[in-house]
Protein backbone atom coordinates (compact mmCIF):
# COMPACT_ATOMS: atom_id res chain seq x y z
CA UNK A 1 0.00 0.00 0.00
CA UNK A 2 2.89 2.41 0.84
CA UNK A 3 4.42 1.40 -2.45
CA UNK A 4 0.67 2.52 -4.39
CA UNK A 5 0.78 5.69 -2.86
CA UNK A 6 3.73 7.69 -4.23
CA UNK A 7 2.55 6.32 -7.23
CA UNK A 8 -0.79 7.45 -7.28
CA UNK A 9 0.00 10.92 -6.18
CA UNK A 10 2.17 11.26 -9.39
CA UNK A 11 -0.43 9.86 -11.20
CA UNK A 12 -2.70 12.87 -9.44
CA UNK A 13 0.01 15.35 -10.08
CA UNK A 14 1.23 14.35 -14.24
CA UNK A 15 -2.75 14.62 -14.36
CA UNK A 16 -3.02 18.23 -13.06
CA UNK A 17 0.26 19.03 -14.66
CA UNK A 18 -1.49 18.53 -18.55
CA UNK A 19 -4.76 19.85 -17.40
CA UNK A 20 -3.23 23.08 -16.75
CA UNK A 21 -1.03 22.81 -19.58
CA UNK A 22 -4.21 22.42 -21.64
CA UNK A 23 -6.13 25.22 -19.71
CA UNK A 24 -2.96 27.91 -20.41
CA UNK A 25 -2.55 26.46 -24.04
CA UNK A 26 -6.28 26.54 -24.86
CA UNK A 27 -8.11 28.92 -23.08
CA UNK A 28 -10.44 29.82 -25.78
CA UNK A 29 -12.15 26.37 -24.99
CA UNK A 30 -14.83 28.14 -23.64
CA UNK A 31 -15.71 30.61 -26.19
CA UNK A 32 -19.22 30.91 -26.64
CA UNK A 33 -21.28 30.96 -29.98
CA UNK A 34 -22.07 34.19 -29.45
CA UNK A 35 -18.77 35.17 -29.43
CA UNK A 36 -17.43 33.52 -32.22
CA UNK A 37 -19.93 35.17 -34.12
CA UNK A 38 -18.53 38.10 -32.83
CA UNK A 39 -15.24 37.45 -34.02
CA UNK A 40 -16.62 36.71 -37.38
CA UNK A 41 -18.11 40.05 -38.09
CA UNK A 42 -14.90 41.10 -36.86
CA UNK A 43 -13.05 39.99 -39.74
CA UNK A 44 -15.46 40.65 -42.16
CA UNK A 45 -15.53 44.34 -41.09
CA UNK A 46 -11.36 43.99 -40.93
CA UNK A 47 -12.17 43.12 -44.46
CA UNK A 48 -14.50 45.91 -45.62
CA UNK A 49 -11.72 48.20 -43.69
CA UNK A 50 -8.50 46.70 -45.36
CA UNK A 51 -9.61 45.29 -49.05
CA UNK A 52 -12.64 46.79 -50.04
CA UNK A 53 -11.26 50.24 -49.93
CA UNK A 54 -8.90 49.92 -51.81
CA UNK A 55 -11.34 49.15 -54.10
CA UNK A 56 -12.47 52.97 -53.79
CA UNK A 57 -8.74 54.52 -54.83
CA UNK A 58 -7.83 55.63 -58.10
CA UNK A 59 -8.45 52.34 -60.66
CA UNK A 60 -9.28 50.20 -57.68
CA UNK A 61 -10.45 47.70 -60.10
CA UNK A 62 -8.95 48.25 -63.15
CA UNK A 63 -5.55 48.08 -61.63
CA UNK A 64 -6.71 44.47 -59.71
CA UNK A 65 -6.69 41.74 -61.76
CA UNK A 66 -8.85 39.90 -58.85
CA UNK A 67 -11.44 41.92 -59.34
CA UNK A 68 -10.93 43.58 -62.65
CA UNK A 69 -14.30 44.39 -64.29
CA UNK A 70 -13.63 42.96 -68.02
CA UNK A 71 -16.33 42.85 -70.71
CA UNK A 72 -20.13 40.16 -70.88
CA UNK A 73 -19.65 38.49 -74.12
CA UNK A 74 -22.91 40.60 -75.62
CA UNK A 75 -20.13 43.64 -75.43
CA UNK A 76 -16.94 41.73 -76.50
CA UNK A 77 -17.71 41.54 -79.96
CA UNK A 78 -18.74 45.16 -79.89
CA UNK A 79 -15.26 46.04 -78.77
CA UNK A 80 -13.43 44.04 -80.92
CA UNK A 81 -15.62 45.28 -84.37
CA UNK A 82 -14.77 48.69 -83.01
CA UNK A 83 -10.87 47.64 -82.81
CA UNK A 84 -11.08 46.00 -85.98
CA UNK A 85 -12.56 49.32 -87.26
CA UNK A 86 -9.59 50.95 -85.97
CA UNK A 87 -11.45 52.96 -82.86
CA UNK A 88 -9.18 51.17 -79.71
CA UNK A 89 -8.90 54.48 -77.99
CA UNK A 90 -12.56 54.52 -77.42
CA UNK A 91 -12.97 51.10 -76.78
CA UNK A 92 -10.68 51.11 -74.43
CA UNK A 93 -12.14 53.87 -72.64
CA UNK A 94 -15.59 51.44 -72.47
CA UNK A 95 -13.96 49.13 -70.27
CA UNK A 96 -12.26 52.08 -68.23
CA UNK A 97 -15.40 53.72 -67.10
CA UNK A 98 -17.04 50.63 -66.72
CA UNK A 99 -14.31 49.85 -63.78
CA UNK A 100 -14.36 53.50 -62.55
CA UNK A 101 -18.14 53.11 -62.14
CA UNK A 102 -17.54 50.28 -59.67
CA UNK A 103 -14.72 51.95 -58.08
CA UNK A 104 -17.18 54.88 -57.33
CA UNK A 105 -20.53 53.03 -56.54
CA UNK A 106 -18.50 50.92 -53.81
CA UNK A 107 -16.81 54.37 -52.05
CA UNK A 108 -20.73 55.30 -51.46
CA UNK A 109 -22.00 52.17 -50.90
CA UNK A 110 -19.28 51.25 -48.01
CA UNK A 111 -21.39 51.86 -45.22
CA UNK A 112 -24.03 49.40 -46.85
CA UNK A 113 -21.50 46.68 -46.63
CA UNK A 114 -21.08 47.80 -43.09
CA UNK A 115 -24.48 47.25 -42.21
CA UNK A 116 -24.83 44.32 -44.04
CA UNK A 117 -22.11 42.21 -41.90
CA UNK A 118 -23.44 44.35 -38.75
CA UNK A 119 -26.78 42.57 -39.43
CA UNK A 120 -25.86 39.18 -39.93
CA UNK A 121 -26.41 36.90 -38.05
CA UNK A 122 -24.60 33.38 -37.91
CA UNK A 123 -26.67 30.57 -36.54
CA UNK A 124 -24.19 27.98 -36.44
CA UNK A 125 -20.74 30.24 -35.90
CA UNK A 126 -18.88 27.26 -34.74
CA UNK A 127 -18.76 25.25 -38.16
CA UNK A 128 -18.39 28.22 -39.93
CA UNK A 129 -15.29 29.57 -37.96
CA UNK A 130 -13.70 25.73 -38.93
CA UNK A 131 -14.75 26.00 -42.77
CA UNK A 132 -12.87 26.83 -45.20
CA UNK A 133 -10.70 29.87 -45.68
CA UNK A 134 -13.53 31.87 -47.10
CA UNK A 135 -16.47 30.49 -45.12
CA UNK A 136 -17.90 33.73 -43.38
CA UNK A 137 -17.50 35.62 -46.84
CA UNK A 138 -19.36 32.35 -48.22
CA UNK A 139 -22.34 32.65 -45.56
CA UNK A 140 -22.33 36.81 -45.82
CA UNK A 141 -22.71 36.50 -49.70
CA UNK A 142 -25.37 33.90 -49.66
CA UNK A 143 -27.59 36.25 -46.50
CA UNK A 144 -27.04 39.33 -47.88
CA UNK A 145 -26.30 39.45 -52.35
CA UNK A 146 -29.75 39.54 -53.26
CA UNK A 147 -30.38 42.96 -50.64
CA UNK A 148 -27.25 44.29 -51.28
CA UNK A 149 -28.07 44.16 -54.76
CA UNK A 150 -31.39 46.11 -54.43
CA UNK A 151 -29.35 48.72 -52.28
CA UNK A 152 -26.71 49.25 -54.75
CA UNK A 153 -27.88 48.89 -57.88
CA UNK A 154 -29.18 52.60 -57.99
CA UNK A 155 -25.92 53.86 -56.18
CA UNK A 156 -23.75 51.84 -59.44
CA UNK A 157 -26.18 53.28 -61.87
CA UNK A 158 -25.58 57.03 -60.50
CA UNK A 159 -21.76 56.47 -60.64
CA UNK A 160 -22.29 55.29 -64.47
CA UNK A 161 -23.39 58.76 -65.01
CA UNK A 162 -21.40 60.46 -62.60
CA UNK A 163 -17.84 59.05 -64.42
CA UNK A 164 -19.35 59.91 -67.78
CA UNK A 165 -20.12 56.27 -68.51
CA UNK A 166 -24.05 56.46 -69.75
CA UNK A 167 -22.39 58.84 -72.29
CA UNK A 168 -19.20 56.93 -73.47
CA UNK A 169 -21.44 53.26 -73.76
CA UNK A 170 -24.47 55.21 -75.69
CA UNK A 171 -21.99 56.69 -78.32
CA UNK A 172 -20.14 53.34 -78.16
CA UNK A 173 -23.32 51.23 -78.91
CA UNK A 174 -24.99 53.54 -81.05
CA UNK A 175 -21.73 53.64 -83.57
CA UNK A 176 -21.66 49.75 -83.15
CA UNK A 177 -25.77 49.60 -83.92
CA UNK A 178 -24.79 51.95 -87.00
CA UNK A 179 -22.55 49.35 -88.73
CA UNK A 180 -23.98 46.94 -91.50
CA UNK A 181 -24.22 43.34 -90.95
CA UNK A 182 -24.34 43.75 -86.65
CA UNK A 183 -26.85 42.60 -84.51
CA UNK A 184 -28.19 45.68 -82.80
CA UNK A 185 -27.36 45.00 -78.64
CA UNK A 186 -29.18 47.04 -75.60
CA UNK A 187 -27.09 46.31 -72.62
CA UNK A 188 -27.97 46.25 -68.84
CA UNK A 189 -25.05 47.77 -68.18
CA UNK A 190 -26.01 49.20 -64.34
CA UNK A 191 -27.19 45.28 -64.25
CA UNK A 192 -23.98 43.85 -65.50
CA UNK A 193 -21.52 46.34 -63.35
CA UNK A 194 -23.97 46.11 -59.90
CA UNK A 195 -22.95 42.29 -60.04
CA UNK A 196 -19.29 42.39 -60.94
CA UNK A 197 -18.86 45.17 -58.07
CA UNK A 198 -20.39 43.38 -55.60
CA UNK A 199 -18.47 39.93 -56.60
CA UNK A 200 -15.54 42.72 -56.24
CA UNK A 201 -16.47 43.40 -52.87
CA UNK A 202 -16.99 39.56 -51.66
CA UNK A 203 -13.82 38.71 -53.31
CA UNK A 204 -11.52 41.44 -51.43
CA UNK A 205 -13.51 40.31 -48.04
CA UNK A 206 -12.85 36.73 -48.54
CA UNK A 207 -8.98 38.17 -49.20
CA UNK A 208 -8.32 39.82 -45.83
CA UNK A 209 -10.98 36.82 -43.87
CA UNK A 210 -8.08 34.08 -45.39
CA UNK A 211 -4.97 36.12 -43.98
CA UNK A 212 -6.99 36.32 -40.29
CA UNK A 213 -7.53 32.50 -40.45
CA UNK A 214 -3.35 31.94 -41.18
CA UNK A 215 -1.44 34.48 -39.85
CA UNK A 216 -1.68 35.34 -36.12
CA UNK A 217 -0.14 38.88 -36.59
CA UNK A 218 -3.07 39.42 -38.47
CA UNK A 219 -5.55 38.77 -35.76
CA UNK A 220 -5.37 42.50 -34.37
CA UNK A 221 -7.78 42.55 -31.43
CA UNK A 222 -8.03 39.82 -28.70
CA UNK A 223 -11.37 38.38 -29.97
CA UNK A 224 -10.05 37.80 -33.01
CA UNK A 225 -7.18 35.96 -31.55
CA UNK A 226 -9.47 34.00 -29.16
CA UNK A 227 -11.92 33.13 -31.72
CA UNK A 228 -8.92 32.02 -34.54
CA UNK A 229 -7.54 29.51 -31.91
CA UNK A 230 -9.99 27.43 -31.65
CA UNK A 231 -10.04 27.41 -35.77
CA UNK A 232 -6.20 26.27 -35.64
CA UNK A 233 -6.46 23.78 -33.29
CA UNK A 234 -8.07 21.38 -35.89
CA UNK A 235 -4.80 21.36 -38.15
Amino acid sequence: MKKILPVLSLLIFSSCAELQTIAENYPQAGVSNAEIASGLRQALDNGIDKQVTKLTEENGFYSNELVRITLPPELQKVDKTLRDLGFDALADEGLKVLNRAAEEAVKEATPIFVNAVKEITFNDARSILLGQNNAATMYLTGKTEEPLYGKFNPVVTTSLEKVGATEIWTNIISRYNSLPLTNNVNPDLADYVTKEALEGVFTMIAIEEKEIREKVSARTTSLLQRVFALQDRQY
